[in-house]
């Protein structure tokens, strides 16, 4: 990684603590805080969230024929995901475990926690809680297979990828076949190392 490449990954850690700051500012300004892993509103606020909350006949009335017909479809995919969801932790639990790799906390990416808003009403949040499981399931899945291909093969592609894990910044360019052959150990090493639950860092190897 050039120094150039390094100093733009380290921006955009900087920005993404900016972001953080910004969204905790506006927590505090819907008048919500998290205790217990739990997200509590106000008193005068969740009395609000209830009065806004819309009718089961009201809502289904104002549902499209289009949306009523695509909802199994949408809905069968829980079968593949749980698969997935079984899948992946049993490969990470007998893999990960095998080549000291730190397992990822599955709980840190998938958070079941929508459903709990009071605006919300029922087929709304059993909505949000199926997104919430599938979006993170994918996020959970990610992070297990970029540490997978950190540790087999932390090559960069010669084609652009679009939305590349975080590992994948720092991997060997395309075509490095000394840097691959000198510093595979050493990928494998930074891996087993990192704390379990951390984000990837910047590499300060170039």
């Amino acid at each position: 990684m050039t120094q150039h490449m390094k100093d733009l990954a380290e921006e955009i850690v900087r920005l993404q603590g900016d972001l953080d700051r910004e969204i905790e500012a506006r927590r505090k300004a819907l008048g919500w805080r998290l205790k217990a892993q739990i997200g509590q509103f106000e008193h005068g606020i969740t009395l609000e969230h209830r009065r806004l909350r819309l009718g089961l006949a009201k809502f289904l009335g104002g549902t499209s024929l289009a949306v009523v017909l695509t909802a199994p479809v949408i809905y069968s995919l829980i079968i593949p995901l749980v698969i997935v969801d079984a899948w992946v932790s049993a490969y990470q639990a007998i893999c990960f475990r095998a080549y000291g790799i730190p397992r990822v906390k599955r709980r840190d990416y998938i958070a079941m926690d929508r459903g709990r808003l009071s605006y919300l009403n029922i087929i709304e949040a059993l909505n949000c809680s199926f997104c919430a499981y599938a979006n993170g399931l994918v996020a959970y899945v990610r992070e297990v297979s970029s540490r997978t291909e950190q540790y087999w093969c932390p090559i960069k592609h010669a084609l652009k990828v679009s939305d590349p894990h975080r590992r994948y910044y720092e991997f060997l360019e395309y075509g490095d076949a000394e840097g691959y052959r000198a510093r595979l150990d050493e990928f494998r090493t930074r891996l087993r190392a990192e704390p379990v639950g951390a984000e990837p860092r910047v590499s300060e190897a170039g």
